[in-house]
């Protein structure tokens, strides 16, 4: 059993920065692929970023690859996404998600998400 508590989201101006953490219970942290999702009013949950378990490989969606960076503290059982030049079509819930040593589209643990809300 994993938990996922995510932290970090907010109000920001276009153009600045925000840091997502989420901070995982359990003992095998270092075993999962960690993702972070997002969801905007009106649309499909997406995944923007992914890391492997061993944080030696990581994935970006097109829309946030070079403005986006998604890392890990396996010593902390922690992920982080920075997100900077943020864009109001970034604006949506975000998800911290865990799934057994291969990231899913379908995860098996979930956090409660996190609002980020990018003003023009």
């Amino acid at each position: 059993q994993v938990q996922l508590v995510e932290s970090g989201g907010g109000l920001v101006q276009a153009g600045g920065s925000l840091r997502l953490s989420c901070a995982a219970s359990g003992r095998t942290f270092s075993s999962y692929a960690m993702g972070w999702f997002r969801q905007a009013p009106g649309k499909e949950r997406e995944l923007v970023a992914f890391i492997t378990a061993s944080g030696g490989a990581t994935n970006y969606i097109a829309s946030v690859k070079g403005r986006f960076i998604i890392s890990r503290d396996n010593a902390k059982n922690t992920v982080y996404l920075q997100m900077n030049s943020l864009k109001p079509e970034d604006t949506a819930v975000y998800y911290c998600a865990a799934n057994w040593v291969i990231m899913s589209t379908t995860p098996t643990y979930w956090g409660q998400g996190t609002q980020v809300t990018v003003s023009s």
